[in-house]
């Protein structure tokens, strides 16, 4: 009985990992930037503070959206930084973040590709985002 509930248990877990949205890990910046070279992937940097409502907005109501998920989970290695805490404040000076929020596109030798400030809905966002992909249409 143990082992059923166990693989029940198990099951369901896999069918809430599936279908969720984007996957911020919770690693160092010097991290990302490895792992985004050893995956052949971008990083997708969230710059964000505690106090900012757009910052809220994007973390409760953007990115846990399904497609959102289905969008940058396969091209990113995606990390938000709180912009005054830990790294965030160099980081904040190295790349020049000045307002809230505001996401990079970075290459994995850490140099940006591209700068989005402010968040909106979905569907603009991704559109904003994928512009940041193509190196013709990207900073």
């Amino acid at each position: 009985m143990k082992s059923l509930i166990s693989i029940i248990t198990l099951l369901m877990l896999n069918l809430i990992a599936f279908g969720q949205g984007v996957n911020f890990e919770h690693i160092t910046f010097d991290e990302a930037l490895a792992k985004a070279k050893a995956e052949n992937k971008l990083v997708f940097m969230d710059c964000y503070t505690s106090w900012c409502g757009p910052c809220k907005y994007m973390t409760e109501t953007i990115f846990p959206q399904e497609k959102a998920g289905e969008f940058f989970n396969p091209k990113f290695v995606c990390v938000k930084f709180d912009m005054e805490k830990g790294e965030g404040p160099e980081l904040a000076k190295r790349f020049g973040v000045r307002a809230y929020p505001t996401f990079l596109i970075l290459r994995p030798d850490g140099t940006v590709q591209h700068k989005i400030v402010g968040g909106g809905d979905l569907d603009r966002f991704i559109a904003k985002v994928e512009k940041g992909l193509n190196e013709k249409t990207s900073l």
